[in-house]
Parts: structure tokens; sequence; C-alpha cells
């Protein structure tokens, strides 16, 4: 072999070990710890598995993965040259169920932690309740159902106490001292009202198509007032008094069809 010939060679070794260094281009981009498979190839392959794992909807198996890789992709080595990439990460690829996923870290879980209010709708029943109280207040049970004309259901104060806009308010001194109801302040701040007299009246009702405007004579709606002291007609509910007072416990309604809430 002649001078020339050997410095050729030793040129050509030089451009391979450049060409197989961290900054060439099969090598380029790649993250600094993507180091056990060696050659260009198998990291493509791992670029490949990283980005079906990535953008898959659900785990996915070997199987699948094989299927979807290049003939001969070592499946198993990839996964485990992943799996040990994303350890330290935001985000490990871990095994579900014989499957595999990406998911947070273990130790970030706490990031993806949120707040969520249910919104219910209130049923027909709730709703009319809820309007006789904020018109009528304080108003008993049995004024409600005589207001409705049918007899209404423990749960469905339940539920619009529960919600906070309706509270008990004391005990009329009326035989049986039943328990007296009103609105509260978050009813007025859930429905934007700055008093309850701003609720609407009559008129307003119509025209919002609320009401019908053939109306039977006579037919008229209350100044709604929202008295935060108990009138003279009211005792404080810490007053036991006698037990007639209690409201009746569930099933002791005649509840109508119309009136599940």
């Amino acid at each position: 072999m002649t001078r020339h010939d050997e410095a050729r060679k030793a040129d050509m070794g030089e451009s391979r070990r450049h060409d197989a260094g961290p900054h060439s281009a099969a090598g380029r981009d790649l993250p600094e710890n993507v180091t056990a498979l060696a050659s260009a190839n198998a990291r493509n392959l791992l670029r490949m598995a990283e980005a079906l794992l990535f953008a898959a909807a659900e785990p996915l198996d070997e199987a699948t993965l094989t299927s979807r890789l290049p003939e001969g992709a070592d499946v198993p080595a990839l996964l485990s040259e992943l799996s040990a990439a994303y350890a330290a990460r935001g985000v490990n690829l871990v095994k579900v169920a014989g499957k595999w996923a990406f998911r947070t870290a273990e130790d970030l879980s706490f990031l993806m932690h949120r707040e969520t209010v249910e919104e219910r709708k209130l049923s027909r029943a709730a709703l009319e309740t809820l309007s006789i109280i904020a018109y009528h207040q304080p108003v008993t049970r049995a004024e409600i159902e005589e207001v409705r004309g049918v007899t209404i259901s423990k749960g469905t104060l339940d539920v619009l106490m529960e919600a906070g806009w309706v509270r008990m308010r004391g005990r009329r001194r009326t035989p049986g001292r039943p328990v007296t109801y009103g609105t509260t302040g978050e009813f007025l701040e859930h429905f934007g009202l700055d008093q309850i007299s701003d609720l609407p009246g009559l008129d307003e009702l119509k025209a919002a198509g609320l009401l019908s405007s053939r109306l039977p004579s006579g037919f008229s709606i209350p100044l709604p007032q929202m008295e935060l002291e108990l009138l003279d007609d009211e005792d404080p509910l810490e007053d036991s008094g006698s037990d007639d007072s209690l409201e009746p416990l569930d099933g002791g309604d005649e509840i109508l069809p119309e009136d599940e809430s």
C-alpha cells in the first residue's frame, strides 16, 4: 500500500467517526440521553415508536407497535430505551395492563388536579317552589302547597337549601308552629339581584312571555320582601315548642308525578 493510499484510508476513517458523532446528520436533534441504540437506523426506529405512543388515544401493546414499525424492529428494546429516557421527565412511559402509554409523573400528579362545579338543572317543582318562596316569603310549606295546588316533597325544599338559595327563617305562630322559609343572599347573587324587590313584576313577566296575556280578573303578584329579621308572627327556630311543628320526613308526603325533584 502506498503512502497516498494510507493517507486516504485514514481520512475515510476520520470521516466515519465524524458522521457517527452526536452532531452528525443521523444523530442531529436527538436527545442527549438517547445513547443505548447506537446505529442511525435504531435511533430512527426509536423516534417512530415515540411518535406512535405520543399520538395514540389509548395505550398500545407491543403487537400493535410491531405492526406499525418497519419489519425487524426490536420493539422490547425500543420500549426499554424510551422508558429509560423518560424516567426522570415530567411524563413517563409506563406499562398499563400489558400496554404502553405516556403518563404524568406520579410526583407531579398534583398539577393535574382541578375543581369543577357540577351544574344541575332544577326540576319544575323546585323552580315553582323557589318562585313562590321568593315572592311570598316568609312562607310555610302548607302555604307553598296552597299556591301551587299540589303537595310537594320534602326533597324539593332540601335541594333549594343545599343550593344555598332558601333558608329556614323561624316558626309561624299558628297551631303546629310550622317552619317558615325565605331566600338568602346567595339567591340574590346567583340571579344578579341587588335586592329582592328587583324581581320582575306582573308587566315584566307578561313582556317576557312567562305569563299568559289573558290572566283572570284580579290576578296580581305580591311585592317581594326579604326581611332578615323575624316578623311579629314568627318565633325563632331555636324555640322548640310543639313537636307538631317539625317538618315531616320523606315518605310522609303525597308526591304527584310532576312534583318529583
